[in-house]
């Protein structure tokens, strides 16, 4: 791991937290590289069932390392396209890890950050948090999946509007539109993110990664292509050992102990 990236553990959670505070946590190599062995660490680790994203200091993610690109000059082509490349690589990891992601915006978020913070299963943002594309304002295109993640989540005519005037959304606006889970307190964000997390890790998290990955597979899908997923789906889990406790303590009226296996 970079030291612009760290990774901490707390029982069955693990937390990435984005380690540039005097740059806003903005993307250089070095941190988009670190977020990849994060990313790769956490998907491997089988004792870890939850994972959270965060940022140090009081931004969550500036985006890519504007200084960076400006030092490029006329190679700033080839930059931005290793950069982007090696971002999307921790992205699609944490994504399709078999088990559930939760952001916790711990403040702005705008350009590569903006799509890092909405990509959780879960997003808690803290009143200060706010986001932005940032694009437009620098004449370039989005990475880091917005351009994916925000037609589901906020609908396709808000997104145009959002990413071609370089709209910002406060906290408040992005619980009520969807594009993110709720807003709490500054305060209360990092106690509120943990004790979701510990829940989620608790849960059925073999289970939780089927879903994930049916969620994600769902909008290039047929219906009846999605409904043989689902059949499979829920067989296996049904056959498997989280499946089996959860019937078994839901029949003797006791809290289900899961392990997080399929």
């Amino acid at each position: 791991m970079t030291d612009a990236v760290t990774l901490s553990r707390d029982g069955a959670v693990a937390t990435i937290t984005f380690n540039r505070p005097d740059q806003f946590n903005a993307i250089n190599p070095a941190l988009a590289r670190g977020l990849v062995e994060a990313a790769i660490d956490v998907d491997q680790d089988e004792s870890v069932r939850c994972v959270v994203l965060t940022g140090a200091g009081r931004m969550f993610c500036a985006g890519g390392d504007i200084g960076l690109m400006q030092s490029a000059g006329t190679r700033a082509g080839q930059v931005l396209s290793e950069l982007a490349g090696t971002l999307h690589m921790a992205t699609s990891r944490l994504a399709r890890m078999n088990k559930p992601l939760l952001c916790a915006v711990n403040g702005p978020a705008a350009g590569a950050g903006l799509g890092l913070a909405i990509m959780g299963d879960i997003v808690i943002a803290g009143a200060s948090a706010n986001f932005t594309p940032g694009y437009p304002g620098i004449g370039l295109t989005p990475d880091g999946g917005a351009t994916w993640l925000l037609p589901r989540l906020i609908g396709l005519r808000r997104t145009q509007e959002m990413l071609l005037t370089n709209e910002r959304i406060d906290a408040e606006e992005a619980a009520k539109i969807g594009l993110v889970t709720r807003t709490v307190a500054d305060e209360s964000l990092t106690e509120e993110a943990m004790t979701t997390a510990r829940k989620l890790a608790a849960a059925a998290t073999g289970a939780i990664g089927t879903v994930r990955a049916q969620l994600l597979a769902s909008y290039g899908a047929g219906l009846e292509a999605q409904l043989e997923v689902e059949a499979r789906g829920i067989a296996s889990a049904a056959a498997g050992p989280d499946g089996q406790e959860g019937v078994a303590a839901f029949l003797q009226k006791r809290r289900p102990e899961f392990t997080g296996r399929r």
